[in-house]
């Protein structure tokens, strides 16, 4: 015990690893176990559908291979709610934690400015973070329930009638569990259509939107602007962290950009048929929902092959760090896009309001995305030797770009699926299975191999530099 614990100590980013594989063990072990999980006793939960779901949830993915509303009773639900808090509530802990950690070997000035970005308080102290991260949840958690059930109750007898919920207390519980999915990032849903009945509801697609956001920004930008609110209003901006400003930013460029996409691919498609509003409200939450959340408000198969692979692109950029949404991060994409425009214009440093991007930075945002689309790659290629190795390629029209939609959805842990999910073999569910723990620890594992302290070699030869391009 002793040696695993200086080994967390020594390799903080191992701390991610712990805990999201003792949450899955536990998770599997009560799903496939306690019979009452199930909803009825004719259809019991396998392991590899339990340990499936168990990774989806503590892993806030949200693919699914049995109906959460239909296969598991209200204490399977139960189980799986408290595993995507337990996921959520990790994933800002832990990594938060874990950049802490990190730069306890810089200077005195990093380590003053990542504490001062996390809220943490002197050294980092763990307990500070976790109290700020439980409140911070609490709070946007609590706010989206009171605002899903509210909506709820007073549009009761509608969806009462489409058989969305039988009673007043389903829809109750339907308001607390979608308000905890969204806000962790989740995209588990108690319908089978995941929220396809809402999709003319202003009400539940902001509120829905608006936790999936605050949730994929992450701790230390929420933690940032609730430090700035005080401050005069033209000096807001000029007072938050660089991280924050890039976030901000470029959360607002993904959004937008997913949102006109959509309205345009989109508008002789899936939204040939809706009222000018209702358009705008699909648009604006399929362009959220991309950041990872995994709910839908229209059929995801019946989407344009042009939008499909736009969402991927978008999948694969995620939310930001210390949050609960996955992808290879915004921030990353951000640097690395600095990165090639200062190259392009002949900089050899990339200067950002007023400020100097590190070398490591830049460097550690390279590997980061490169580890990504590695995994990415390696696991496509075995689910198509897997599920596609007897059919020639006339034969599988259309499967390719299911088959990448469905990898990288669970890579950057998103949830969304064009219904491949459940037909996948066994061996191919495993390997969704691991997609989706890598997915959570991927970037962070690397984060934490390239991160120790610089170290200067020993023997240095004479410089020659190939040809690239």
């Amino acid at each position: 015990m002793p040696q695993f614990a200086s080994s967390i100590n020594q390799y903080p980013g191992r701390a991610s690893l712990a805990w999201y594989a003792l949450l899955i063990v536990v998770g599997t072990a009560v799903l496939f176990l306690i019979t009452a999980c199930a909803a009825s006793p004719d259809r019991p939960i396998s392991f590899l559908d339990a340990l499936f779901t168990s990774t989806s949830a503590s892993c806030v993915t949200g693919l699914a291979v049995r109906s959460t509303v239909h296969d598991f009773s209200f204490a399977g639900q139960a189980v799986i709610l408290g595993l995507i808090q337990l996921g959520g509530i990790g994933i800002m802990t832990v990594t938060t934690f874990i950049v802490v950690q990190f730069n306890r070997s810089g200077s005195l000035r990093q380590r003053k400015a990542i504490a001062d970005t996390l809220g943490a308080g002197e050294g980092g102290d763990l307990r500070v973070i976790l109290r700020n991260v439980l409140a911070m949840t609490a709070a946007f958690e609590l706010g989206g329930f009171l605002l899903l059930v509210g909506y709820n109750q007073a549009n009761f007898a509608r969806f009462e009638e489409l058989g969305v919920w039988t009673s007043r207390g389903e829809a109750t519980w339907h308001a607390l569990f979608h308000s905890v999915s969204a806000f962790c990032n989740a995209g588990f849903s108690l319908h089978d259509q995941s929220l396809i009945p809402f999709a003319d509801s202003f009400v539940v697609n902001a509120t829905i939107g608006l936790l999936v956001v605050v949730g994929g920004l992450g701790f230390p930008v929420v933690n940032d602007l609730w430090k700035c609110r005080k401050k005069p209003a033209p000096d807001r901006w000029g007072s938050l962290q660089l991280h924050s400003k890039i976030m901000l930013i470029g959360t607002g460029v993904l959004l937008a950009f997913g949102f006109i996409s959509f309205l345009a691919l989109e508008h002789d498609g899936v939204l040939a048929e809706d009222p000018f509003l209702v358009r705008i409200y699909k648009a604006a939450f399929h362009s959220v929902t991309c950041r990872t959340a995994g709910f839908n408000t229209v059929e995801i198969a019946e989407l344009t092959n042009a939008m499909l692979f736009i969402s991927i692109l978008l999948m694969m950029v995620g939310g930001g760090p210390c949050s609960t949404a996955g992808g290879f991060k915004v921030s990353t994409a951000a640097i690395i896009a600095l990165r090639a425009w200062a190259t392009f214009q002949g900089y050899t440093r990339v200067n950002l309001f007023r400020r100097t991007l590190p070398v490591a930075s830049v460097e550690r945002a390279v590997a980061t995305a490169m580890l990504f689309v590695t995994m990415g790659g390696v696991a496509l290629t075995a689910l198509l030797v897997i599920e596609q190795s007897e059919f020639g390629h006339r034969g599988s029209s259309g499967l390719f770009l299911e088959m990448l939609f469905e990898v990288i959805s669970a890579l950057g842990t998103v949830g969304l699926s064009i219904g491949l999910t459940t037909d996948l073999k066994d061996p191919s569910r495993v390997i969704m299975v691991l997609l989706m723990l890598m997915g959570r620890l991927g970037p962070i594992t690397a984060f934490a191999a390239l991160s120790h302290g610089a170290r200067t070699e020993p023997v240095e030869f004479p410089n020659e530099e190939p040809i690239v391009g």
